[in-house]
């Protein structure tokens, strides 16, 4: 990025000046300037500035209407490669891309106001026809045109390494939303070239026909005016005698210039008003007549030249004699514009399609590695693609293909191994669920070996009662009671019981079951309540539990998953109030939550159609480093007593079994909430 910006100006300005150059040179060639007109001396004769002067002033106000334009157009680049990137924000940072994406378009419009203001100078300061005022049109276009083009590829290494920059800066910037078709970028690129091409081709040509056409006249004219005796002759005589030689075409007339005075005769149907004699033509004459054997030409561009040649009249003056003639060639410059304009439309059309094939064989690998990023079965949803041509495109399918084998070997061991990682911490989840199962059925045990003992007792009471005359009818009604009480008890720790296991045996499912079902919100915290009471009560930690919507409205999934989901959640907030800050010596516990209790908020409430589960803790909070890479990582904060697998496969689960969602709040000190989102 270091000097960045003057090789931005550098490039520009050196460009600018080449083209001038260029113009200078190619100018007088493609819009036939007289032979010899360029000399300076010659110049100040007939114009304020030579053309050196001009082009020079010229060049001058480009450059500096570049320096301003780019200073205006480049302001945001500029001050975005001076700025301390690392405070650089995520807004600024699509502007930037969006800018340099930009470019080429801001690009065009200097070129274009560059133009306009060019022709508008060269036709202020000159008086040229229609047909010049055209080709000075499509002289300049083509010169600002390949300027244009040019500049982009100058400058595209210098906005890549600016774009490439805001890469490591920003990695979740994206590019702009309207995005540009391949094939028009192409088509932008070579269309202008084509028609700098096509353009320069043409006005070489035609000017090339011109002098051809003037060679002709001028060798017919020579040939039958220069051996004539003309000198002491009357302005009168002069004329009898050079119009006895036959014109040509309708529009060439004979003059005989004296002292300024110009005479005229023509055969044809051009009147006299309307015959173009300038200046330019005598001092031509006057300058390089010699030089040219007689040839001398009208106007810079005009397309009207002449034979003359100098004689002296019967009262001695020095005049100037020939005939003048136009050098135009219409059928020829019709034929040249339809042809160019055919060759571009067929251009286009042949480069329109060629370039559409490219782009869609581009979008082919483009959509199919989209795919792969998107989908997780590619083997399923993305198929081999055909290489439908031997060259880099082809290539570039068939190097598709092979990233393609590789990702889906690939993805394929990274699930195996996910599969065994998540079995393992599948496997000390329940095994750290045994020890509180244990506690669990403990009780209702013990109980249920008391009301056996209970009713062994009340069998007893009641064979040694049958037999004895003092037991009444109402003292069997009591002992049937007690009985029947005892039976409830044992029918209660008996259901207490079967709830605890069917809840552990739907737990020694994995992950990734995918069994469809409805249950209940109810099911769901019941089971959820049974599963952590144990681990909740060792901790020391208060779960409350607020539910905000009917505990029968169904929800459709693995009961057990989001169980173990929630759980996973409640046993990482139990984990979250065992770390002290380092900075304070008193507990978080202490500081966070009421009295010295752990709590944790259980929620459920419905949010227009979907179940918002919370689990809430006032912990120590999540470090910010951490918060980064949740559920994109494996990661842990319990070193080497976590594997960082819950989290990760909890929200895996959410996403892909629940069609669902997770996202969480945490802060530092203050505690830490995780909500699971579920539609109903």
């Amino acid at each position: 990025m270091k000097h960045i910006k003057a090789r931005i100006f550098g490039k520009v300005i050196g460009l600018q000046i080449l083209t001038i150059i260029a113009m200078k040179y190619l100018t007088p060639i493609l819009s036939n300037y007289p032979v010899l007109s360029e000399d300076p001396t010659f110049q100040r004769q007939i114009e304020v500035m030579t053309h050196n002067e001009q082009y020079l002033a010229l060049g001058t106000i480009f450059i500096i209407t570049q320096i301003i334009f780019i200073s205006i157009f480049f302001r945001g680049i500029f001050k975005y490669i001076k700025k301390d990137k690392s405070k650089v924000t995520l807004k600024e940072t699509e502007k930037i891309r969006k800018t340099c994406f930009n470019i080429p378009l801001k690009l065009l419009i200097i070129q274009t106001t560059m133009e306009i203001v060019m022709l508008m100078m060269l036709f202020s300061m000159v008086n040229i026809s229609i047909l010049l005022c055209f080709k000075f049109l499509l002289i300049y276009l083509s010169f600002f045109t390949a300027e244009w083009v040019i500049s982009i590829l100058l400058l595209q290494s210098d906005l890549d390494k600016i774009i490439e920059s805001t890469y490591t800066i920003n990695k979740k910037a994206t590019i702009p939303k309207k995005k540009t078709k391949f094939y028009i970028t192409l088509l932008r690129s070579l269309v202008p070239f084509f028609l700098v091409i096509i353009i320069t081709i043409s006005l070489l040509a035609y000017s090339k026909i011109v002098d051809l056409n003037g060679e002709t006249k001028y060798y017919y004219y020579k040939q039958n005016i220069q051996n004539m005796q003309l000198d002491g002759l009357s302005i009168q005589e002069v004329f009898d005698k050079i119009t006895s030689v036959p014109l040509l075409d309708n529009t060439n007339y004979y003059f005989v210039v004296t002292n300024g005075e110009k005479h005229y005769a023509t055969k044809g149907k051009k009147k006299a008003e309307e015959i173009t004699f300038t200046d330019f033509f005598i001092k031509y004459a006057e300058f390089f007549i010699n030089q040219t054997d007689g040839r001398v030409y009208e106007y810079f561009g005009v397309e009207e030249e002449g034979y003359a040649r100098y004689i002296t009249l019967d009262n001695g003056q020095r005049a100037l004699i020939g005939v003048k003639y136009s050098t135009t060639n219409l059928h020829a410059l019709y034929y040249l514009i339809g042809t160019a304009g055919v060759c571009t439309i067929i251009y286009f059309i042949v480069l329109l399609v060629w370039t559409r094939n490219i782009s869609k064989n581009i979008i082919r690998v483009s959509d199919s590695l989209s795919q792969i990023a998107k989908q997780y079965d590619i083997e399923k949803d993305v198929e081999s693609l055909p290489a439908l041509s031997n060259d880099e495109i082809g290539e570039l399918v068939i190097s598709f293909n092979e990233i393609r084998k590789l990702t889906k070997e690939n993805v394929d061991k990274i699930k195996n191994s996910q599969d065994m990682l998540m079995e393992r911490e599948r496997l000390a989840t329940l095994g750290q669920m045994v020890g509180g199962i244990a506690h669990n059925l403990k009780t209702p045990i013990m109980s249920i070996a008391g009301a056996m003992e209970g009713l062994q007792d009340l069998i007893k009471e009641y064979e040694h009662s049958i037999e004895d005359p003092e037991v009444t009818i109402e003292d069997h009604h009591a002992i049937a009671k007690d009985m029947k009480e005892w039976i409830e008890k044992v029918n209660s720790y008996d259901a207490y019981m079967a709830d605890i296991i069917t809840t552990v045996k739907g737990q020694a499912v994995n992950f990734n079951d995918v069994t469809l079902e409805e249950f209940t919100i109810d099911e769901l915290l019941k089971r959820v309540n049974i599963l952590m009471k144990h681990e909740l009560k060792n901790a020391l930690a208060v779960l409350n539990v607020d539910c905000k919507v009917p505990e029968t409205l169904t929800l459709k999934g693995n009961v057990n998953s989001l169980v173990q989901i929630v759980n996973n959640l409640i046993s990482n907030a139990i984990q979250s109030y065992n770390k002290t800050t380092t900075s304070n010596s008193k507990s978080l516990i202490g500081k966070n939550t009421p009295g010295n209790e752990k709590v944790i908020n259980l929620t459920v409430k419905q949010n227009d159609n979907r179940i918002i589960i919370s689990v809430q803790d006032f912990g120590s909070g999540i470090p910010k480093d951490v918060q980064a890479k949740l559920f994109k990582s494996m990661i842990t904060t319990k070193g080497h007593n976590g594997t960082g697998l819950g989290l990760f496969m909890s929200y895996s689960t959410i996403k892909g079994h629940f069609n669902g969602d997770m996202n969480f709040t945490s802060e530092v000190g203050k505690g830490t909430t995780f909500n699971i989102i579920l539609p109903m």
